[in-house]
């Protein structure tokens, strides 16, 4: 513990700039925090300080010290954190932030079950295609497709996800199935307004050529629920996340075509939050009731 002791007071004197002002923010005087100093480096066998009547400065070693000693002091904080927060129930509200497709299908119907288990906890699900940014509008916890970009968010996994092309029995009946892809240019594609790239359909042939499609109809939407509603209902083809059709291909509300060319790879599906140093109970337990759900192998896939 002494050794703790002397991080913390020489990591204090860093940040501060001085003994003067790391004595008054920990309630000691500058001569105890000198000493504690000087034990340090006679312990260590270094100089981690330069003094001079004016101002403080780091030696090499002491650079190389100081940078240890945070994250050392970091662990420390974050562990009694974590013991902490495994004390005290989760409540308070909480908001979770995914896309309008996902968050229907997948994350409302399981919202019942963890607000029985967690009843102090007040849930507030916000739907959007949109990028959000979590520190900006409050959230708590955001679901998201694809890779995602640097930033300093924590991300769990939570599974992958694929799209699959279909339709349904009624329009296929009415407007044939297609047999390879570029048949798809004589059907009415539906379409995402404003994602050009998600409007581009990948395809490969068995014999390794590959070709891209161009959803084109008389139908978009921002979102991939009323894409998906609207193929339900006979209005065209769709290529449609996993985690929407999957059951709806299985009990034959929609057919898959074109299953042999599909090229896609599986987009990642993640839990993404701030840093886990600062979680209270009620994200934590959210973020483990997501894993607990979806991995690991997501219902759809099941």
């Amino acid at each position: 513990m002494d050794n703790i002791n002397e991080m913390q007071v020489f990591a204090r004197v860093v940040d501060a700039g001085g003994f003067s002002s790391a004595a008054r923010s920990l309630s000691l005087s500058p001569s105890a925090v000198s000493k504690q100093i000087t034990r340090l480096e006679d312990r260590l066998g270094v100089r981690l300080l330069t003094r001079t009547t004016r101002r403080l400065n780091l030696t090499e070693e002491g650079d190389a010290f100081y940078h240890r000693v945070k994250r050392i002091l970091s662990d420390i904080d974050e562990a009694e954190q974590a013991v902490s927060l495994s004390k005290t129930a989760p409540r308070g509200h909480l908001r979770v932030s995914c896309s309008v497709a996902f968050g229907e299908k997948q994350i409302a119907p399981i919202v019942p079950e963890f607000l029985d288990r967690y009843p102090e906890v007040a849930l507030e699900l916000m739907l959007s295609d949109g990028i959000v940014d979590l520190v900006e509008e409050g959230i708590d916890v955001a679901v998201r497709m694809g890779k995602l970009s640097n930033s300093a968010m924590v991300a769990r996994k939570l599974g992958n996800n694929k799209r699959r092309i279909c339709a349904a029995p009624a329009y296929l009946e009415r407007y044939g199935v297609p047999e390879e892809p570029d048949e798809l240019h004589h059907h009415n594609c539906l379409g995402f307004a404003g994602h050009n790239t998600l409007n581009e359909w990948p395809f490969k042939y068995p014999d390794g050529r590959r070709q891209t499609i161009r959803a084109e109809g008389n139908f978009v939407a921002n979102n991939g629920e009323s894409i998906y509603d609207l193929c339900l209902l006979g209005l065209g083809v769709a290529r449609a996340a996993d985690f929407l059709v999957s059951d709806d291909i299985k009990e034959g509300r929609l057919i898959e075509v074109l299953g042999d060319f599909i090229e896609d790879e599986p987009a990642p599906i993640h839990a993404v939050y701030p840093d886990p140093r600062h979680l209270s109970p009620k994200t934590r337990a959210f973020i483990d009731f997501l894993v607990e759900k979806f991995t690991p192998i997501p219902p759809w896939e099941r």
